[in-house]
């Protein structure tokens, strides 16, 4: 079992409460970003560097992947081909992806797209605050809890 961070865009706050998981579970947690990042000294935390590109993180995550992994994501095509390799993803928010939801978050997420290619300023999502990293801390030990049985 091991955790996929999609790390560019993660934010510090998870990827931290994710190392202290790691620690605590003896889990291994690959980071895989664009660009080099400082990690935690740790034997069971690895950073993967792939070349800079649109999705050549998501497609080394993807390749890479097993159906008992977790991956965090804020990346709904992501998080889409992750449901479809029947492995795990959750957000930084906590919301756990699944067969039911992603393809309502794939519309809205190709339907806001449109507006902003059609010139329509729609905004970004709210900055994560402590309820957030609360909601994901939760849902994290949920999911964890049941891929280490």
């Amino acid at each position: 079992m091991k955790v996929w961070i999609d790390a560019d865009a993660c934010p510090r706050m998870v990827k931290e409460l994710i190392f202290k998981a790691s620690f605590r579970l003896k889990v291994d947690v690959c980071l895989v970003a664009n660009s080099y990042m400082q990690i935690p000294q740790a034997p069971n935390i690895s950073l993967i560097q792939v070349e800079k590109g649109d999705d050549m993180a998501d497609f080394y995550i993807v390749e890479h992947l097993s159906a008992n992994d977790l991956v965090v994501t804020a990346d709904i095509p992501l998080a889409s081909l992750v449901v479809e390799k029947d492995a795990t993803a959750i957000n930084p928010r906590g919301e756990i992806y699944t067969e039911e939801n992603i393809r309502e978050r794939l519309s809205v997420r190709n339907f806001m797209q449109e507006l902003r290619d059609s010139g329509v300023e729609t905004g970004g999502p709210p900055p994560l605050g402590a309820k957030d990293k609360e909601q994901f801390a939760n849902a994290f030990d949920r999911i964890m809890t049941k891929l280490l049985k």
